[in-house]
């Protein structure tokens, strides 16, 4: 099996369920940036980091793998029995985020992106998973989206911004706090 169809060399591509739509579609750019999301926790998976951390990641990887299959279903003419996102996803992303608060000084400051390398692609990847959330809110005023992927992606956000200071942590780097000017 060839991995070229050409069937978009004009600019246009297939939702699932047989919809074409111009490449530029806000359908299509949603689900593209959840596919940049997923790609930077691979990177950050490969990462000198705990077994517990990267098994989480790669089930985020999973349900990223959901979420982009939801957002790339024509919700009109899509057939397809497509994997659904669970109200137990989130809670979770919760519960872990709960757990290494936990063990982390009280947040008293804005945190400046930085530390190390993997703490860096974890403050990247939840810049990424904030415009997936924010383009998702966009396509669902429009288009049908289930409530649970914009959820999903704020408590995602919510989680990487956690696991980043946990990393800061585990890595003995310090934080990197902003303290404004006045």
């Amino acid at each position: 099996m060839k991995i070229y169809t050409k069937t978009g060399d004009k600019g246009q591509t297939s939702l699932i369920g047989g919809t074409r739509v111009p490449k530029y579609h806000l359908r299509i750019e949603t689900y593209g940036t959840v596919d940049e999301l997923n790609s930077y926790i691979g990177l950050i998976m490969c990462q000198d980091i705990e077994a517990h951390d990267k098994q989480l990641l790669k089930e985020i990887q999973d349900r990223l793998f959901t979420v982009g299959a939801s957002l790339a279903a024509d919700p009109e003419k899509s057939k397809m029995k497509i994997p659904d996102l669970h109200d137990t996803d989130v809670i979770l992303l919760e519960e872990e985020m709960d757990a290494i608060n936990e063990t982390l000084p009280p947040l008293k400051h804005f945190v400046l992106p930085g530390g190390n390398t993997v703490v860096s692609y974890c403050h990247i990847a939840r810049c990424v998973c904030r415009r997936a959330e924010r383009l998702t809110v966009e396509l669902a005023e429009n288009s049908f989206v289930d409530e649970r992927v914009t959820v999903y992606l704020n408590r995602l956000s919510d989680y990487l911004f956690v696991l980043a200071r946990k990393l800061n942590k585990y890595f003995n780097a310090e934080e990197n706090i902003w303290i404004p000017r006045v």
